[in-house]
């Protein structure tokens, strides 16, 4: 069988929650339906070095506004899927559509709306705050909570595994 970091040289693609796990999960609600949310700049630079990599990162998440749309599309993430209710009808969509291959994903939740998708990926990890049920359910724990680094974490061990970490450093911009 398979330990953990063997299956990480096979990873083409992450998915990911937002709340609890880009951000520490505290939101401010504003006018028009929006809310206000700190990202780790590190985790941006990860998504932003992975897409240049040539790795799919796909967001669905049930964090709706548009400063939450307007983060991912400067990250340029390959998807983003707000307001979503049932996380695995999305999944099965996007694999059925990309050809998606779910045993190479990752997929990082960090609380019980997460469960069904990370059944369905061939690697389920979160954040070191998780909710417990999330813990037991992934093959890794990272040593960082959601909003501080945990992002960065997997994305780093992935390319890592991979010999893609660091092939180059100029030019990468995140916000």
């Amino acid at each position: 069988m398979e330990n953990f970091k063997e299956k990480l040289t096979r990873v083409d693609t992450f998915v990911f929650d937002v709340d609890g796990v880009f951000t520490e999960g505290g939101i401010v609600p504003l006018p028009h339906d929006d809310f206000l949310r700190t990202y780790y700049a590190r985790d941006g630079y990860a998504v932003t070095y992975a897409i240049s990599e040539g790795y799919r990162i796909y967001i669905i998440t049930g964090g709706r506004g548009e400063l939450l749309r307007d983060r991912f599309a400067k990250l340029k993430v390959t998807g983003f899927f707000p307001n979503v209710g049932d996380k695995p009808a999305v999944l099965r969509e996007l694999a059925e559509r990309d050809g998606l291959d779910l045993e190479n994903t990752i997929y990082m939740g960090d609380d019980i709306p997460d469960l069904g998708v990370m059944g369905m990926v061939g690697l389920p990890v979160c954040p070191a705050d998780a909710a417990h049920e999330i813990v037991e359910a992934s093959i890794y724990v990272s040593q960082y909570a959601g909003g501080r680094g945990c992002v960065r974490d997997i994305i780093e061990q992935v390319l890592r595994s991979q010999g893609r970490w660091l092939r180059h450093t100029i030019g990468m911009h995140t916000i």
